[in-house]
């Protein structure tokens, strides 16, 4: 049921390819969506908007500050507080500053990790129905490889649900 008094909030896009020994994803691209919220209880609105939209909300912390990535889940982290500056991509990747109100979406795969952050930096975090993620600090095996690959993910976007679907930006790899 589309929600109509949010208007989609359109992502920017990042491609990654796998750079040293961080797999990233062979065709999914990083999500970044700006302001999705911007005031009240943001932390309970990402949980509830990420959970309405079919990724369920796992967690309140913050983000690691290695490199890391997750061969058995797609991930969504909503910035509820403060802000920081990411490493997206794994070593020699690509730099991001979020702030309060910003959502990640992470495609299996992808390196991440924090390089600072304020004082008040807190994430919400959610991963695709049915995926939990494991934690990866080294490089991927075939099996791996092809998890990462052939992992399932929703039709619904974890920030606009139906209103703008998950696969205008996520097309699944032909078989």
């Amino acid at each position: 049921m589309p929600d109509h008094h949010q208007h989609p909030v359109l992502p920017q896009t990042q491609h990654f390819v796998a750079h040293e020994w961080v797999p990233n994803h062979p065709s999914l691209t990083v999500l970044l969506y700006q302001r999705v919220v911007n005031e009240g209880d943001i932390a309970s609105q990402f949980e509830q908007r990420f959970t309405d939209n079919g990724w369920p909300a796992q967690w309140r912390d913050g983000v690691f500050d290695y490199h890391h990535y997750h061969s058995t889940a797609h991930e969504v982290l909503g910035i509820a507080a403060g802000s920081a500056r990411l490493l997206l991509g794994g070593p020699g990747g690509k730099e991001f500053n979020v702030r309060k109100g910003d959502v990640i979406l992470l495609p299996a795969g992808t390196g991440h990790r924090r390089l600072s952050a304020s004082d008040d930096f807190l994430v919400v975090g959610a991963y695709a129905l049915g995926q939990e993620a494991d934690l990866c600090t080294a490089a991927a095996t075939s099996e791996m490889l092809a998890r990462i690959a052939s992992l399932p993910f929703p039709e619904s976007d974890p920030v606009n649900g139906e209103a703008h679907a998950l696969s205008e930006y996520w097309q699944r790899a032909e078989q």
